[in-house]
């Protein structure tokens, strides 16, 4: 358990990121804790998403590995953990 992990994180899904670090903005699409972009403003300007269980509302938010996004949507409570970098993915140079 990291550093920035609370009581109930455990067993809590992670969604590999491509770098060091993901902006809240685009994890939340990557982990499918959205459908598209235009979802994620009024979810953040509800205060539906939490960081390591703090209200976040900014979408420029830069997560790192270990940092646990919570959302409170129509859908129900979601929580997702940023996982590890992924080894090996091409990338857009080749």
């Amino acid at each position: 358990m990291s550093a920035l992990s609370g009581p109930g994180d455990e067993g809590v899904p992670e969604v590999p990121v491509r770098d060091d670090g993901i902006r809240l903005g685009q994890f939340l699409k990557l982990a499918d804790l959205v459908d598209t972009g235009a979802d994620v403003k009024p979810l953040l300007a509800d205060g539906d998403v939490r960081v390591n269980g703090e209200v976040e509302s900014r979408r420029g938010r830069q997560l790192a590995p270990g940092d646990v996004v919570t959302v409170d949507a129509p859908a129900g409570l979601r929580k997702v953990r940023v996982g590890s970098r992924v080894e090996g993915r091409p990338t857009a140079e080749g």
